[in-house]
C-alpha cells in the first residue's frame, strides 16, 4: 500500500463540481504518493477551519479517494455538518490541508473470481477508483435514498444496477436485495462494499451465509488517521479490536464480529 509522508501537505483545489446531491472535489496533488483503491486522506480547509472563538475546532475529515490521475485526487462530498459544509464550499484556487493516502485498501480478486462492487450513499466513493483498477468489468450495485442522490452516484460509477429507499429509481428496497440475487445466480465472486453500517453488516451476514469472501470499507470518526488515538476501533472476531484507520479501512468481513453502528459512511 502507498504510504503518506508523516506530515500534512498544503494543496490547491482545482474544481468543486455538482454531482447530483453530492459534490466532487478535485485537488491538485502532483507530488503526493499514488493512493491504492480504498485508501483515504484526512482533509481540512486551510482557512476558517474551526468553530469560532472559544469553540472546539473541527477535526479533519477522513475521505476516501474516489479517483486519482494526472496529478489530481478526487473526493466525493456530501454536506452533512459544518466540516463537510466548509469542504463543499471550497472554490478553485483555494488551499486545502491533506494527510494521506492512509490505511489499508482493497485487494484484487484471486483465482479468477469475479468482482461485485456494492455501495450505499456517499460511501460509494472508493468503489470508483477500485473499478478503474480491475482488469475485468465488475458488477456494480448501488443504493441511495432517492433519485437525486442516485443520479450523482450513477454518474460517478457508470454502468450499474440501482436501488432506492423511496422507489424513485431502480429496485425499491435495500441494495443488499440485489446482492442476494447476484450471489444466488453465481456465488463465485468477491464482494467489495462501502456504505452505511447497517448495509455493511447485512453484506457481511449474506456473504458469511454463502461462504463468499467480502472486503468491507469501514468509516469511523477519526482524530489522527494513523492509529495513535484509538478512537476508531471495531470489535474483531475472536476478541480484541481493529483500528479502522490503520488495520483498515478495508477489512475482511471474516475478521469482524459485527459491523458496529458507528463504522459506516453516512447514507
Amino acid at each position: 500500500m502507498s504510504g503518506a509522508p508523516f506530515a500534512r501537505r498544503l494543496l490547491t483545489v482545482t474544481a468543486n463540481e455538482d454531482l447530483g446531491a453530492y459534490r466532487l472535489l478535485r485537488v491538485a496533488d502532483p507530488d503526493g504518493p499514488e493512493p491504492a483503491p480504498g485508501q483515504f486522506s484526512m482533509l481540512a480547509a486551510a482557512e476558517g477551519w474551526g468553530g469560532g472563538e472559544d469553540e472546539r475546532p473541527y477535526l479533519p475529515r477522513a475521505l476516501s479517494v474516489a479517483r486519482h490521475g494526472g496529478g489530481e485526487s478526487q473526493y466525493l462530498l456530501e454536506d452533512v455538518g459544518p466540516g463537510t459544509r466548509l469542504l463543499c464550499a471550497l472554490a478553485p484556487g483555494e488551499p486545502l490541508w491533506s494527510l494521506g493516502p492512509l490505511g489499508v485498501g482493497f485487494r484484487p480478486p484471486a483465482g479468477g473470481l469475479r468482482a461485485i462492487l456494492l455501495g450505499g450513499g456517499v460511501g460509494i466513493a472508493p468503489l470508483a477508483i477500485l473499478s478503474d483498477s480491475l482488469p475485468a468489468k465488475p458488477s456494480i450495485l448501488l443504493g441511495f435514498r432517492d433519485l437525486a442522490h442516485a443520479s450523482g452516484g450513477a454518474a460517478l460509477l457508470g454502468d450499474c444496477r440501482l436501488a432506492s429507499d423511496d422507489g424513485s429509481t431502480g429496485h425499491h428496497g435495500p441494495v443488499t436485495d440485489l446482492l442476494s440475487e447476484e450471489l444466488d445466480r453465481d456465488p463465485a465472486a468477491v464482494v467489495y462494499a462501502c456504505g452505511p453500517a447497517g448495509m455493511l453488516e447485512r453484506v457481511r451476514a449474506i456473504c458469511a451465509e454463502r461462504a463468499v469472501a467480502c472486503q468491507l470499507a469501514l468509516e469511523a470518526g477519526m482524530a489522527c488517521g494513523f492509529g495513535a488515538c484509538f478512537g476508531c476501533v471495531v470489535p474483531r472476531r475472536g476478541g480484541g479490536y481493529l483500528r479502522v484507520c490503520l488495520d483498515g479501512p478495508v477489512i475482511d468481513g471474516a475478521e469482524l464480529e459485527r459491523v458496529d453502528a458507528h463504522a459506516g459512511a453516512p447514507a
